[in-house]
């Protein structure tokens, strides 16, 4: 175990449930789980937190399940997903000429390029909570993707500008806060998703993200190793729940539970003679429910939101052959049965299911390699490009925790160490690659917000 390395945890407050990980890189750069959590979700809607009192309870029952998986865990500091259907991105150009043109261009001049740009015009409300530079600009010299030791005049770049409620985001840190947790940082929940199931090949292929959660679809595209795109379709695995609900008369809980074990989303997949039996309420007879109905029902609201995808992807010129790696779906709703043949036919492009395993450890529960998990993973992997990059201050003496036995699916001396010793230099080259992923992400959304309440006071 290297205890040399931060235990750092990632906390998703999602509209169905509220998840706790705990993990701890090891010395191959993978994440070895230290703890897991989960919770029901009650006070979130559409991605929102709108009753408090509600989401602090499912945090602490997370918390201290996560706890309960292992005891000699002590969390105090949480990176957070933020996520709903208020943020917004929007594009925008800036440049400066530069004061001394004899010395080459440094970082310093870099940060108040992209620092000018939060000075942007949004509307009233709103806040921009991060700016990302796509590709720069010196003089005449266009898509240059790290301007510094270039000399010129002038540097310009096109950026990508992410905006949020200032309510919404209140009513985040309120909830973590009085569950007695520090939020380490706010992190767009899109982009935690991606760093976890994209690997450096997709970022170059270019590739949209598409994570279907309980009440948002969150987006992010990316080409040529920059994020063109991000967006929130107020549209997910709660619509299509509320649709079974109302189209074949049942409670919420058992069209869960028809989704979930009888659903698909291709009708045609469905067999025309498959009934489900659900038993009557307070004596009333049984109700037979037709699986090719279920699957019409399901197929109707899944195209509506790939069509708000491609919808996307033509605002931004990505909706041809410019994404070779086509598109992920990850989130617990790309576990529908056919979701894969139904995405490549509503979008025509390829699609495959993003799984997080390629960044833990050998030896974790099934349980953990789940897309419903992405988000939560990539929190963690935001948490060490952080501490890779001396980005926050982390606690200097590293507390020792083992991986507990609950979550690990083989005993330690059954696990695969050649396996693991034989790690190629290609592997390691992609995995150091990758944590310069969140360095386009630089500024600190949860500063921005201290920021902002600290005016206010």
């Amino acid at each position: 175990m290297n205890s040399e390395q931060p235990v750092i945890v990632g906390l998703d407050i999602g509209t169905t449930k509220i998840a706790v990980i705990a993990g701890r890189k090891n010395e191959y750069g993978k994440l070895e789980i230290l703890g897991f959590g989960r919770a029901n979700s009650n006070g979130v809607k559409h991605g929102q937190v709108l009753n408090i009192d509600e989401t602090i309870k499912a945090i602490k029952t997370a918390l201290n399940n996560c706890l309960l998986s292992n005891p000699n865990l002590d969390i105090k500091e949480v990176y957070v997903g933020v996520a709903g259907h208020h943020i917004k991105s929007l594009q925008t150009r800036g440049d400066i000429v530069r004061q001394t043109t004899d010395s080459e261009i440094t970082q310093k001049e870099i940060d108040q390029l992209i620092q000018d740009q939060y000075k942007t015009y949004i509307p009233a409300g709103d806040q921009i909570i991060d700016v990302i530079a796509q590709e720069f600009t010196v003089d005449n010299f266009p898509n240059i993707p790290n301007p510094i030791g270039y000399g010129g005049v002038k540097v310009g770049a096109n950026f990508h500008i992410i905006t949020g409620d200032k309510n919404a985001i209140r009513n985040i840190n309120r909830s973590v806060g009085k569950a007695d947790l520090l939020t380490k940082d706010l992190v767009l929940q899109p982009l935690a998703s991606s760093s976890a199931v994209m690997g450096q090949e997709d970022l170059e292929a270019g590739v949209a993200i598409v994570d279907i959660g309980g009440g948002t679809t969150d987006l992010a595209v990316f080409n040529e190793n920059i994020l063109r795109h991000t967006a929130v379709i107020p549209f997910a695995g709660d619509n299509i729940t509320n649709d079974i609900k109302t189209g074949l008369g049942v409670l919420k809980t058992q069209a869960e539970q028809m989704k979930i074990q009888f659903g698909s989303a291709l009708a045609n997949e469905a067999k025309s003679n498959a009934y489900i039996t659900i038993p009557g309420l307070r004596g009333m007879p049984a109700k037979e429910i037709s699986v090719k109905n279920l699957a019409n029902i399901i197929q109707a609201r899944m195209s509506e939101i790939m069509d708000f995808v491609t919808y996307h992807l033509k605002q931004v010129g990505l909706d041809n052959r410019q994404l070779n790696g086509g598109i992920v779906l990850t989130g617990g709703g790309s576990q529908l049965k056919h979701l894969i043949q139904l995405t490549e036919y509503v979008t025509g492009l390829p699609a495959r299911i993003g799984f997080p395993n390629e960044h833990l450890a050998a030896g974790h529960i099934e349980e953990l390699a789940k897309p419903t998990y992405s988000t939560c993973i990539g929190l963690i992997l935001k948490g060490y490009d952080d501490y890779e990059h001396n980005r926050k201050q982390f606690e200097k003496d590293f507390k020792h925790v083992e991986v507990p036995d609950a979550l690990k699916t083989t005993t330690s001396e059954e696990l695969p160490i050649a396996e693991e010793e034989m790690v190629s230099e290609a592997e390691v080259k992609e995995r150091k690659s990758l944590t310069g992923f969140w360095n386009k992400f630089k500024y600190s959304l949860i500063d921005l917000f201290k920021e902002e309440e600290d005016k206010a006071l």
